[in-house]
This record gives C-alpha cells, sequence and structure tokens, in this order.
C-alpha cells in the first residue's frame, strides 16, 4: 500500500516512534490518496493509473550515448561521431551541452549564437548521416538579450530570484559585479509554455531529435523568503514550486506531440514530480561527483526513484565532477571506477557517458587491446547485444506498468533476507545485476610521497552477491546454476560484473551493431534458463512514432515448459509496417549450450529439448 500526498507546496514530512505526519505551512488544501495494489507493481499501477502512463521511448534511446561538458564547437561534436563510427564502436546519441547560444546575456537563446556553430543544419545532417541521433541542452531561464525574455517579460512571467549564471561573464570565479540579468520564466502560465515552444520549435525543424532540460527545478542562489512569494499564474512560487517540473517538461512534451505526432517525445531532465512519466521524460540524478560512495548511492538512488512510478532514470557515467582525482583520466582508479560505473549504466534505462573536467569518450580510455578500453567496448556492445530484451521490458513498462530497474522486494517479497539490499536488482524480470562499488585494481606508489594510486592487477578480486531465495539462478557468463536464498563470491576482473539470469528465464539475445536500427531481429538467440516455467514476450514496432498506440506493433510470447522440456513459440500477435513475416530463431539451452535454429513465419512452433 502506498499514501500519496498530492501536494504541490514544500512540505514537512516526519517520521518517528510517535507516528508519521506530513505538513505544508502554505498549501492552501491537499488531496491525498492510499492506494492498495497487492504488491509492488501493483501499487505503482495504481500510481500511474492515477497520475498518467509511461509512453514508448524510440529504439534509439535505449543505445549508448555520449556527452560531456561541453562540446565548445559543431566540428567537435562531429568528430566524436566520426570516431567512434572509424574505431567501430556502436553510438545512437550525442548531446551538445550548453553555451552554444553564446554569452550568458543570451542564455538559452535556444539558437546557436556562439561562432563556432556556424552551420547547425549540416551539424545535424552530419550527425544523421552517420545513424546517430543528437539532442541539446535547453533550460528553464533566459538571458536579458534574447528574444524570450523580451517577450516573456511583457506578459509578466519572469521571475525576479538569483539564479545559475550569476555573472554576464564566464570566466571563473564568477564576478559578480557584472550580472547577467538570467531569469526563470513561468512555467505554470500557459503563455508562457507557448511562447517557449514557439522558439524552440525553430531548433526542432533542424532535425535535431529531443531535448536535454536542464535545471527543470530552477537554480536558486542565495534565498530570500521573499523570493518565494513571486507570482506565478497559479498563485505564489512558495505555494506551487514543486510542480516546476512537471510544468516545463511538460509543456515541451505536450507541444511536440501537438506537431508531429511521427516522432516519440524524448526529454532528458534534472528533476521531476509526480505524474511525469506520460511525458516522455527521463530524468537524470544531477551533477554528482566521482567517488564510489557516489556510485554505490546511484544505485539506490534509481531504485528508489523507479519506486516513485516514474520507470526512467539514470546518471552520469564515471560522475560529473572529478575533483577529487587530480590526475583526471591518468588517475588508474579513476579509470578504475569509470568502467566500473559504465557496466552499472549499462543495465540503466539510460546508458549515457557524460561529465566534467575530462572528456568520457572511450578513446580516451586507451585504444583497442587496451584493459580499460576493452571493457568499455565489451559493455557498450553488450547493452546492443540485449536490445530486444530492454525494449521489451520497455513495452512492459507502457503496456504492463511494470519498472525497469527494480528492487529485489519487488520480485521477492516474502524473502525477508532481499528486503533492504541496495547494492543490486533486477533489470527487468529477469536478470540480476550486482555493481561492483569499491576499488580493487589500484594500491598506494611506495615510491611517491603523495599517495599517488598505482594499478595492481597481480590478483583477482571477487565479488559477494545474494541470490533471492524462492529461485534458482545462473551466472550469465558461464551459465554456473546456483540456489537462492545464499550469497555466492564472484571473481570480478574488470571486465566483469556479477550478472545472475532467474531460472525459468526466455531471453532474446541481438547481432553485433554499430546502432539500434542497424539490422533487423531477423535472426536471433534465444536463451533458455532451465530449472522452472518461465514466459517472455518479444515485443517490436516501428521503432519511433506514435502509431502503437493504436495497435500498430506485434508481439510473439515464448512459454518455456520445464516439466516437458519444451519452449513454445506463439502464433504472432499484432502487426505493423516492415514487420519481418518470416527469421531465424536458435534457440540455445544454456546448460549444455545444445541449439535448434529454427524458421518462424509468425505461426505457433514448439521446440523439444
Amino acid at each position: 500500500m502506498v499514501f500519496f500526498w498530492d501536494n504541490y507546496s514544500p512540505t514537512v514530512f516526519t517520521d518517528n516512534g510517535e507516528g508519521t505526519s506530513f505538513r505544508s505551512d502554505v498549501g492552501e488544501g491537499v488531496d491525498y490518496y492510499f492506494m492498495y495494489g497487492g504488491n509492488a507493481d501493483g501499487v505503482i499501477a495504481r500510481m500511474r493509473e492515477l497520475t498518467g502512463q509511461a509512453p514508448m521511448f524510440p529504439l534509439w534511446t535505449y543505445g549508448y550515448w555520449q556527452s560531456k561538458e561541453r562540446y565548445k564547437s559543431q566540428d567537435e561534436l562531429v568528430d566524436v561521431v566520426k570516431q567512434y563510427r572509424k574505431l567501430g564502436v556502436p553510438l545512437d546519441g550525442i548531446i551538445q551541452d550548453w553555451q552554444y547560444w553564446g554569452s550568458n546575456y543570451l542564455w538559452n537563446a535556444m539558437d546557436f549564437l556562439n561562432p563556432e556553430f556556424p552551420n547547425p543544419q549540416k551539424m545535424v545532417s552530419d550527425v544523421h548521416k552517420m545513424n546517430v541521433h543528437m539532442i541539446i541542452s535547453i533550460w528553464s531561464s533566459f538571458g536579458p538579450h534574447t528574444k524570450q525574455y523580451k517577450e516573456l517579460d511583457k506578459i509578466g512571467a519572469l521571475m525576479d530570484f538569483k539564479t545559475w549564471p550569476e555573472s554576464g561573464s564566464e570566466k571563473w570565479p564568477v564576478r559578480r559585479d557584472y550580472p547577467s540579468g538570467v531569469r526563470v520564466y513561468d512555467p505554470y502560465n500557459p503563455a508562457a509554455r507557448d511562447i517557449y515552444w514557439k522558439y524552440l520549435e525553430q531548433m526542432y525543424k533542424l532535425g535535431l531529435d529531443g531535448w536535454w532540460m536542464d535545471s527543470s527545478e530552477p537554480d536558486h542562489l542565495d534565498p530570500k523568503q521573499s523570493d518565494f512569494d513571486n507570482k506565478t499564474w497559479l498563485g505564489s512560487f512558495r505555494k506551487v514550486r514543486n510542480a516546476f517540473p512537471l510544468m516545463t517538461v511538460g509543456g515541451v512534451s505536450t507541444h511536440q506531440r501537438a506537431v508531429d505526432s511521427g516522432k516519440r517525445v524524448f526529454i532528458l531532465t534534472r528533476s521531476a514530480f509526480a505524474g511525469q512519466q506520460r511525458y516522455g521524460a527521463n530524468t537524470w540524478s544531477g551533477d554528482v561527483t566521482s567517488s564510489w560512495n557516489a556510485l554505490k548511492n546511484q544505485v539506490s538512488a534509481g531504485l528508489n526513484f523507479s519506486l516513485t512510478g516514474i520507470p526512467y532514470w539514470n546518471a552520469d557515467i564515471g560522475g560529473f565532477f572529478l575533483s577529487r582525482f587530480k590526475r583526471k583520466l591518468e588517475d588508474p582508479e579513476y579509470r578504475e571506477l569509470y568502467v566500473r560505473w559504465l557496466q552499472f549504466g549499462a543495465f540503466t534505462p539510460m546508458m549515457r557517458s557524460h561529465g566534467a573536467d575530462a572528456p568520457r569518450e572511450i578513446y580516451q580510455f586507451g585504444e583497442k587491446g587496451s584493459r580499460y578500453y576493452d571493457a568499455i567496448e565489451k559493455y557498450i556492445n553488450l547493452r546492443y547485444h540485449l536490445l530486444p530484451y530492454i525494449y521489451s521490458a520497455a513495452w512492459d513498462v507502457t503496456a504492463g506498468q511494470s519498472s525497469m530497474m527494480r528492487a529485489l522486494v519487488m520480485d521477492f517479497p516474502k524473502d525477508k533476507k532481499a528486503l533492504d539490499i541496495n547494492d543490486e536488482y533486477m533489470f527487468g524480470k529477469s536478470l540480476l545485476v550486482s555493481p561492483v562499488t569499491n576499488a580493487m585494481y589500484v594500491k598506494p606508489d611506495v615510491n611517491e610521497k603523495e599517495k599517488i594510486q598505482v594499478e595492481d592487477f597481480s590478483t583477482i578480486r571477487s565479488k559477494e552477491t545474494y541470490l533471492p531465495a524462492g529461485a534458482d539462478w545462473y551466472d550469465f557468463w558461464t551459465a554456473e546454476k546456483f540456489s537462492g536464498g545464499n550469497k555466492v563470491s564472484r571473481q570480478t576482473p574488470l571486465d566483469i560484473i556479477p550478472l545472475y539470469v532467474k531460472a525459468g528465464a526466455v531471453m532474446p539475445v541481438g547481432a553485433s551493431v554499430q546502432y539500434a536500427q542497424e539490422k533487423k531481429w531477423d535472426s536471433l538467440e534465444i536463451r533458455v534458463y532451465p530449472g522452472a516455467d518461465g514466459k517472455f514476450v518479444l515485443y517490436e514496432d516501428e521503432n519511433d512514432n506514435y502509431n502503437y498506440e493504436r495497435g500498430v506493433y506485434s508481439t510473439i510470447t515464448f512459454t518455456w515448459d520445464d516439466a516437458k522440456k519444451t519452449l513454445s513459440i506463439s502464433d504472432r500477435n499484432g502487426s505493423f509496417p516492415g514487420m519481418l513475416t518470416e527469421r531465424k530463431f536458435n534457440v540455445v539451452m544454456v546448460t549444455s549450450q545444445a541449439n535448434k535454429e529454427i524458421t518462424y513465419t509468425g505461426k505457433k512452433v514448439v521446440v523439444k529439448f
């Protein structure tokens, strides 16, 4: 059961031995709901029934994303994509961070006014020709020289508290004697949301594929109590400020869908409020620091976020700030941390490398054949092999009100040992992920006085993982079988993250590709993990657009009968333009590696082992 306190106003929550309470000193009224769902999935389903369902993202959003703070020219950005294609490392998305608009007085102009971006249409086209998608940073505030600022100011839709950036100068430290004049807009005002989209639509016409809505809960620097009395369309900012991300993200999503139903909305954003899942938004955890403790905390952060009913979450792979590592990418401890973070990122709803202080492209970590490069490449490729599994899990989110990152309590509520485990989780309903969150392969350099770390791969380390009771489990890498309700130790060289597959799982594995839609799924490997009955629904559609909402998609159900040792592949249900009418399935029994290749034409097939 869940209690939902439906109040946009700041609220004080208290939970102690005397009881649990909610209090809002500024809210004029409160709606609240008790929702019973029988289990965690049921509660989340009730929450989405109340606040909105999660639409499908395009297939390409589940590929690999490269970004940094920031590409300083269009040539630099395009060259990154060229490098990935030259190296043969898969890539589906690249992101342009801030200041492509020029000076801080032109903050968030939604226009390429920076002379280093002389031909944005060519930039977008060049990226698209290499089969990569591009999204761009936009904010919830505007500089005083922008057209948006002037138009919003005329209708009283700008607030006047201090926000980022404070200075008109881009130099650091901040020069407060040259104030930027940047002001936050009022997204509660429908006319202001219209103005916001009016200018953003010109960017959309360039062919940009989505939006990185930064600071969607605006920076509030040196807040004074009077700041919260800013008037919004719905009353004082004090009363409604918690819903700011919902309103600004919703404004962009609603407007884009109104002008183009052929392209699914994709928004990456920093903040969220209840119901934001209905707007096609994936929330990232913000500018977290680079440390092992931060990595460990990201695991529980993603799980807790998902349990609110908002299913799409991600983090900056490698952490945003590298201040702890003086030698940046030359620090072996950071290189190890980055690889481990990327392994975790491969099993989150969006696999996205981003950060400040040093670039994070794969070739910054060596070349093919080197330890770190090969480990990074291995997990980018694994992400693509698992796309049929991931995209089908996304359909389960949309159609079945499921969650992609699943705390163990969701699938194993009767196992008391699993209830409070926060460093492992289910990714989809078949795969258990146990990220490595501590350094294993560095030691102090005894010849250095500054406590510099050096690599030490002389001993292979291990990680212990608890396997929940009520199921048997297979090591993803070796197919070794384990009984649930026990801890198992697994060696974790740099290129291994402990992964376990639930007995009864049927897992589709795709071909090697350079981008998500390079090859149709005409030759999938179907891995069967015996030991229990199981089922998997393979979902396919046109990979973009909203036709699936009208039933334009197909599903194929794989059912494993463990007693009979048979895999039944159902009649295909549904259809869509471009659908495969004939394909190969290579069915593999993981315990023996016995395989049976079948031709599937949409009619039921039974495979006997």
